[in-house]
């Protein structure tokens, strides 16, 4: 077995505890590079940053012959491979994954949360939809205050009027009836073993806590992760969570049904409910009667050198796989196609045209994308907003300098004259592939929203330590359910629907062989397009391995100002994109992002993010 390891603790696995020990980190630290520490952090363009930054360390190319998993933790990847190693396959070793980071990494992803997955199993792609919904008291003012403006945004985080039903947990068993190999109840081994005999504290979720001003205020949450000083537990600290252990035998033993019913139900609801100063309106009944959906993966070509690709993602309410394949698409049509690197960046000239093409992608979302059980698309098909004849339309609108202002197309008749959404802030998620021996493959992006979700823990036993965070997914809906003409939001709050959302999950495919060629994704609120978009011109375009491409800069615009990772570009660079009248602002730009990519001789080859603790392992 190989690791391939990054992030702020150079860490390898101790299988005979079964957790990741303080000497273990300082141990390992001898063979690779001190971290340098992230710069501080600041405001994006919505006034917050999404989950913020602990350090960055440097990472190594791994390759493997049989199959990998690239997780944000490497007890979760450990977790995956051992269901490989034991005969399990793909969506095995995801749900145990899954379940180890609801433990490891609780400010990103639980079981409190949703999830996009991706799965191919040699022949078809199959897109399962694990967003939350929102409960059946809700409606389009939920985030209005009692004058009718929308609320502040953490004022409408925290607490339980942000928690749309989690759906992971329900999306998981329908993926794992359809394709999975080992017993359901097997997959929750790792993560019962490591919530009752604990895990150490790794350096980022000691940082993320110690950062965190909202989490302490709620009873569970604080004395699970904090001394009665009121510090987090340092690094090294050995946490256990004994009634996350019991959750987890619920589940592994009742299915689904251990979650939307009975005990563990009735605690979630009592949290939502019964929080003292922002309660939500879910019910048992939103419960017990939430379904994860099969969607149709939306898939485009689009050529490389050298490469006919066909590109799959997720479809509405994800917007990840459009806004890629418009910025992708927008830009082959320019003189920049493939943002070409400039001693070893992208030029000032590409940089200019990949964040006007972005642009135009997001004015798109902002217009049209939204679930597609409440809302028509353009023309009648999402394929719309990919077409030839449009895009050529719209890139043709890049200038040299940056547009004044930016619209949204028409790529086809409207059911419904829709008003855009306001920007709003989104935030954190965790992300992991696999692929197997057996040909399967997936890419799931999963998340509680912002870091450490609604701040809203939930414990079904007050005997027991612990519990699982919830998620404030709700927030991703638009807080002005119209504009002043009246005008719709498609993206508004109404009951049972799912949010708009930025995941990610991406399979990359040769057009003419049909082969399986990369698995990637990435957390980052609204910048997981970026960061994504950036990884598929990295590795398709401007040959880079996964992992050269992973650690090349982050940048973007969601329509406003450019952000760039501070300390990542020239002045040069800056200037020249101030002169197209682009406004800057540089700050840390935390992704987490994870590939595998089928290298010479079918070997694939591993990249993780070196902003976060992300691995890649396999054999």
């Amino acid at each position: 077995m190989k690791y391939c390891t990054t992030g702020n603790a150079r860490s390898t696995l101790t299988r005979a505890a079964g957790f990741l020990t303080a000497a273990c980190l300082a141990a390992f630290l001898g063979g690779c590079a001190t971290p340098r520490p992230a710069p501080p952090a600041a405001a994006t363009a919505a006034g917050l940053l999404p989950e913020g930054p602990s350090a960055i360390g440097r990472s190594s190319e791994t390759r493997f012959r049989r199959q990998a998993v690239a997780a944000a933790h490497p007890l979760a990847a450990e977790a995956g491979l051992q269901m490989l190693q034991a005969g399990g396959n793909a969506i095995d070793a995801a749900v145990a994954a899954q379940m180890v980071l609801t433990l490891v990494e609780p400010q990103s992803s639980g079981i409190g949360g949703g999830a996009f997955l991706l799965h191919h199993d040699g022949t078809r792609v199959r897109a399962y939809d694990g967003r939350e919904t929102a409960p059946a008291a809700a409606g389009p003012g939920l985030f209005l205050d009692a004058g009718g403006k929308p609320m502040g945004f953490m004022q409408a985080v925290v607490g339980g009027r942000s928690v749309g039903v989690p759906g992971v947990v329900a999306m998981l068993e329908q993926a794992h009836r359809a394709h999975g190999r080992l017993p359901w109840a097997s997959l929750f081994e790792p993560a019962i073993r490591l919530a009752t005999e604990g895990f150490a504290v790794g350096p980022r979720l000691h940082t993320l806590l110690a950062a965190e001003s909202e989490l302490p205020r709620d009873p569970i949450a604080r004395d699970h992760f904090y001394r009665p000083d009121g510090q987090p537990h340092p690094v090294g600290h050995r946490l256990r969570n004994p009634d996350l252990a019991a959750v987890f035998r619920s589940l592994a033993q009742q299915g689904s049904a251990g979650f939307y019913e009975g005990p563990v139900a009735r605690a979630i609801v009592d949290a939502v409910q019964g929080h003292p100063h922002n309660p939500g309106r879910m019910t048992p009944e939103d419960l017990r009667n939430y379904r994860p959906r099969e969607r149709e993966p939306l898939c485009h070509d689009h050529d490389a050198p050298g490469r006919r690709l066909r590109l799959c993602g997720f479809p509405p309410p994800g917007s990840g796989a459009l806004a890629i394949g418009q910025i992708l698409g927008l830009l082959s049509r320019t003189a920049q196609a493939g943002l070409p690197l400039e001693d070893g960046l992208p030029s000032p000239e590409g940089l200019h045209t990949y964040l006007e093409a972005s642009r135009l992608a997001f004015a798109d979302r902002a217009q049209y994308v939204a679930d597609p059980d409440f809302v028509p698309a353009p023309g009648g098909r999402w394929s719309s907003l990919l077409e030839p004849a449009y895009l050529d339309g719209r890139a043709r609108l890049i200038g040299p300098v940056r547009a004044p202002a930016v619209q949204a197309g028409q790529p086809g008749a409207l059911a419904v004259s829709w008003a855009p959404m306001p920007e709003q802030a989104e935030f954190g998620t965790s992300h992991l592939s696999v692929v197997d021996a057996r040909g399967n493959a997936l890419a799931m992006t999963t998340t509680i929203e912002a870091g450490f979700g609604a701040r809203l823990m939930v414990r079904t036993d007050p005997a027991r330590e612990g519990g699982f965070l919830l998620n404030n997914q709700l927030t991703d809906f638009s807080f002005t359910p119209a504009d002043a003409q009246g005008r719709p939001v498609a993206n508004r709050v109404e009951p049972g629907k799912r949010p708009r959302s930025s995941m990610s999950p991406t399979l990359v495919f040769d057009r003419d062989s049909g082969e399986l060629l990369m698995s990637l994704g990435s957390p980052g609120g609204a910048f997981i397009i970026h960061f994504t978009a950036r990884t598929l011109l990295g590795t398709w375009h401007q040959g880079l391995t996964p992992q050269q491409a992973i650690d090349q800069p982050n940048f973007g615009t969601t329509g406003g100002p450019v952000l760039l990772e501070a300390g990542r570009f020239p002045a040069a660079t800056l200037q020249d994109l101030e002169r197209r009248g682009h406004p800057v602002r540089q700050q840390p730009l935390t992704s987490g992002l994870q590939a595998l990519q089928r290298g010479p001789g079918g070997v694939w080859l591993g990249g993780a993010d070196p902003r976060r603790e992300g691995v890649v392992v396999g054999d």
